[in-house]
């Protein structure tokens, strides 16, 4: 069920603090860690507490929480500087689009050149 935790999920069990993360900012309805595989110097996941399997899910279920992400994304990028100089802000949405945890999540990207379009 959409919000519930599942057993499965690699972040829900990150929520939990079952599975350590680096964890860089956190709210009552969000958790902000750092990638485990970088694809920029600063890449910071942005992910609700709630399991949503993606973007539009969360966005049609909870635009509250939505708008908590995308905060808490420009929240990140001010706290790591990326304000300054620019970053990215990207959900991937289905494994076509390099999605491999089925969690709403907000990939911030910055401190190099991200060029466009991407891959």
């Amino acid at each position: 069920m959409a919000g519930e935790p599942q057993a499965d999920c690699l972040f829900c069990k990150i929520v939990s603090g079952e599975v350590p993360a680096t964890v860089v900012r956190e709210t009552d309805t969000t958790v902000a860690f750092r990638d485990i595989n970088p694809q920029a110097p600063t890449h910071v996941l942005v992910i609700p507490k709630a399991h949503h399997p993606d973007a539009a899910s969360l966005a049609a279920a909870d635009p509250q929480a939505t708008a908590d992400v995308l905060r808490e994304a420009g929240a990140v990028a001010a706290d790591e500087k990326l304000d300054e100089t620019g970053y990215r802000v990207v959900f991937n949405t289905g494994s076509g689009a390099g999605q491999t945890v089925f969690h709403a999540h907000a990939h911030v990207l910055g401190g190099r050149g991200l060029n466009w379009p991407p891959g």
